[in-house]
């Protein structure tokens, strides 16, 4: 069995070498991204690519990854909280602490566990089996929206809209210590951690990453924010906020561990998309989860 990463450059990508695109954008050893193009497992339209395809606009690059081992993803009966769905979409309410696709070695009491079982095969392919209909991720300790294709050419428009930067993504998050200004933007590059690869970082190599914050609360020594996503990078809204000195509250990756959460507090609150049958720009919104809510409450008396 393989999964496939599907692929869309941004303008900062044109010129580049293929191989160097693929290091950046896949969690694989550049040799073993060598062995997949020369054994013609990188595609662009249906044809392999040599190792000097110089990426150009409108590439799309399909990446097929042989799984380490067999994977037997089993329909599991796990509640979700679905708020919007019809034949091309699914949003889902994520709960915090649930993964959303299995990983060599975990194949169950993930979100996609939880969706072969309510949708049944009608998920896109376009990821294998690990990850069908996955467009976009959060982190395991996030709540919060996300949105599920479930036909491959929804799947395909909706990864469009990323690239384009028209797919709006806000989060809430409380961070420790108190911002300067009211609001303002972070812009830095994001890269893979120099001798971590499962961490990114800030570096002068990485890719654009851009976080929009704005202050909705302050307390004694901690902030509410509302941050909105311009570009969506691996781990973005924490590295970024790390960077500047106010990490996510529990954040043990970027940050440290806090007695008033379990993992980051980090909230997907608001997604807007265009609809990739009907074409009509849609917003979908979620309350604070209980946790979130309770640290609220109790900062207002720390």
């Amino acid at each position: 069995m393989k999964e496939t990463e599907v692929l869309i450059p941004e303008v900062e990508d044109f010129g580049i070498r293929i191989d160097k695109f693929l290091a950046e954008r896949v969690d694989l050893t550049r040799s073993a991204l060598q062995k997949l193009i020369e054994n013609g497992m990188v595609t662009i339209g249906g044809k392999p690519i040599n190792k000097n395809h110089i990426i150009k606009t409108g590439d799309i690059i399909y990446v097929n990854i042989p799984e380490p081992e067999t994977a037997d993803i089993v329909p599991e009966d796990i509640p979700i909280n679905i708020i919007y769905e019809d034949s091309a979409i699914i949003v889902v309410n994520k709960q915090k602490g649930m993964v959303v696709h299995p990983a060599p070695g975990n194949y169950s009491g993930t979100l996609v566990n939880a969706l072969l079982y309510h949708c049944g095969g009608s998920l896109s392919g376009i990821n294998g089996v690990i990850r069908p209909g996955i467009v976009h991720r959060i982190d395991k300790d996030t709540s919060g929206l996300l949105i599920v294709a479930k036909t491959d050419a929804a799947h395909v428009n909706l990864a469009l809209q990323i690239q384009a930067h028209t797919f709006e993504r806000i989060y809430h998050a409380v961070v420790i210590g108190n911002l300067k200004n009211d609001s303002g933007t972070i812009n830095a590059p994001i890269g893979r951690h120099k001798t971590d690869r499962k961490k990114m970082a800030v570096t002068t190599d990485g890719r654009s990453a851009v976080t929009h914050y704005k202050v909705i609360e302050r307390f004694n020594k901690f902030t509410y924010v509302e941050l909105k996503l311009e570009t969506g990078r691996t781990h973005q809204i924490r590295v970024h906020m790390a960077s500047i000195g106010h990490p996510v509250l529990g954040d043990t990756v970027y940050g440290t561990a806090s007695n008033m959460v379990s993992g980051q507090c980090l909230h997907a609150k608001t997604l807007g998309i265009k609809h990739p049958v009907t074409d009509e720009y849609m917003v979908f919104d979620s309350e604070l989860p209980e946790y979130f809510m309770k640290i609220l409450k109790r900062d207002k008396i720390d």
